[in-house]
């Protein structure tokens, strides 16, 4: 149930039922505002609760798989993952938003099954404002948790964004449309240790991550990368910046050179001549995921060293991999007491 669009006061949107908004009266202009009747009595712990000192969190991102078969086989491996006590799963969408609704089915299957939050990602690709605004709608109904907010990459053929008509440019514009008028939701957003591929220099990606900061993300999730010096460069320069918010490393395991090569051409990511050198010694999937498996244990002990706030795995509806990780940090216990 939808009604007129004034920005709520912090009373009216902490009033009421779960999930409803109103108007308090307390100034002019406070309402009418929008109304969301959820119904939700599943709320989860606010998304920066997870990441306090002294704990690590751990999370896992799924995609749409494009089979009944395969949507199957991810749900049995994310039960595998699930002996490590995840604190939230994210899952991402098509190209376009064109696996939207099967995105929203993944993660309440997910809740529902596992019992723990879920993130749904957004992008600004395809949709206007209002088109944006009924996603949401459908999310916050559908027992979502938190989302990733993101601007989206050009649609496929083409090499540069341009945003929908009454849509958004900017992924720190759909930061400000999900804090403003979905204050339930967690907000994720990504960072880039390597910097955005299309930003057009370092300083300019940093101040489009504080831009989305201040807009009122929760929490930083970083692009895929194999050099830690990269993140630890990136996460100095951010708190120069006053960017003080978590900033998670993303880590997606080596599983084979054919598929790292091709994913981080596209995503503009390095990899360091070491970690190729090792994966070329041998021409074998078996070669490579022992490889990618060993960097990638090495890295995150690394980083735990480090202090970051969690791990985010980039698991491809996967688990060995990840499952060899986290087994070989010895992490199992720590997470179930996490959990307790």
């Amino acid at each position: 149930m939808v009604g007129a669009q004034a920005r709520p006061c912090r009373s009216s949107r902490l009033a009421g039922p779960r999930g409803a908004r109103f108007a308090c009266g307390c100034r002019p202009g406070c309402g009418p505002v929008r109304y969301f009747f959820s119904f939700r009595n599943d709320l989860m712990p606010p998304l920066r609760s997870y990441f306090q000192p002294d704990r690590l969190a751990i999370s896992f991102e799924l995609f749409p798989p494009k089979t009944p078969k395969g949507e199957e086989n991810m749900y049995e491996h994310v039960s595998r993952l699930m002996a490590y006590a995840p604190d939230f799963v994210t899952c991402t969408y098509g190209a376009g938003g064109s696996t939207r609704d099967k995105t929203l089915e993944i993660v309440d299957r997910v809740k529902r099954r596992f019992g723990l939050p879920v993130a749904s990602h957004l992008t600004c690709v395809g949709s206007s404002q209002d088109e944006l605004r009924s996603y949401l709608t459908r999310a916050l109904g559908q027992g979502v948790d938190y989302i990733v907010a993101l601007r989206g990459d050009p649609p496929q053929g083409e090499s540069n964004f341009r945003p929908t008509p009454g849509g958004l440019s900017y992924a720190n514009e759909l930061v400000s449309l999900i804090r403003g008028e979905f204050p339930d939701f967690g907000i994720l957003v990504a960072g880039y240790p390597e910097m955005h591929r299309e930003a057009p220099s370092r300083t300019a990606d940093l101040t489009n991550l504080q831009r989305k900061v201040s807009a009122g993300a929760d929490v930083v999730v970083t692009q895929l990368f194999y050099d830690n010096a990269d993140f630890f460069h990136f996460r100095d320069d951010c708190q120069k910046l006053g960017i003080h918010c978590p900033i998670v490393p993303g880590l997606l395991p080596i599983l084979s050179l054919q598929q790292i090569e091709r994913i981080t051409s596209l995503c503009g990511s390095q990899l360091p001549e070491r970690l190729l050198n090792r994966l070329r010694e041998h021409d074998s999937p078996e070669w490579h995921f022992q490889v990618g498996v060993e960097w990638a244990i090495e890295q995150c002990r690394d980083l735990i060293d480090a202090g970051v706030p969690g791990l985010h795995f980039y698991v491809l509806n996967q688990s060995p991999a990840t499952l060899q990780i986290l087994e070989s940090l010895g992490v199992a216990e720590q997470r179930k007491e996490n959990r307790k």
